[in-house]
């Protein structure tokens, strides 16, 4: 049992920097969009800046956190008692959909960052903030199935992030009327 708990801490501590890569890598979108609407050389300026950091991000924190968070998920599921008997559970197959789910969002990061470094915008920098909820609400997803191990009581999670959700862009559109009217 002992090793499984040095196999669960791993991959929380990589599941942890995966995420925290996947927020911060969109917020570093919404910069880079918003620099390409700067004057030059402002805009080359950030451009460098931004695609630098987006890389670094990226490459060095995002994509090796969930690979190795994928690793250790894997190696707790298939090689040790626990987890085979895990996988047997209506909680877990619910979670290994979101988690499929993270991995498509990670791959449209991946697109989305690309295009970026080739100098391509394709979404608006409103879209990039409301696109960064989706990582929100896959976090709290599997949060509450992994802590209430149950399959149907983690909705009432999701129902309460999403409603959160509307009363944050709510507060933003509020906010930027407020803004534009000055």
């Amino acid at each position: 049992m002992e090793y499984y708990n040095y196999l669960k801490s791993l991959h929380l501590i990589f599941v942890i920097t995966w995420f925290a890569g996947l927020f911060y890598i969109v917020r570093l979108f919404v910069y880079q969009i918003e620099a390409n609407e700067k004057p030059s050389p402002e805009k080359e300026i950030l451009q460098a800046q931004y695609k630098i950091m987006a890389y670094r991000l990226w490459y060095i924190i995002t994509w090796p956190s969930a690979v190795l968070a994928s690793i250790f998920a894997f190696w707790m599921l298939f090689f040790t008692d626990l987890g085979n008997a895990w996988l047997k559970m209506p909680w877990m197959h619910v979670k290994l959909c979101f988690v499929f789910l993270l991995y498509l969002y990670h791959g449209k990061c991946h697109q989305i960052f690309k295009q970026l470094q080739n100098d391509e915008v394709k979404y608006s920098n409103n879209f990039m903030r409301l696109w960064n909820e989706g990582a929100t609400i896959i976090l709290f997803a599997v949060v509450f199935l992994v802590v209430l191990k149950s399959a149907i009581n983690w909705i009432y999670g999701v129902i309460g992030i999403i409603l959160f959700s509307v009363l944050i862009m709510l507060g933003f559109r509020f906010y930027k009327r407020i803004r534009e009217k000055k």
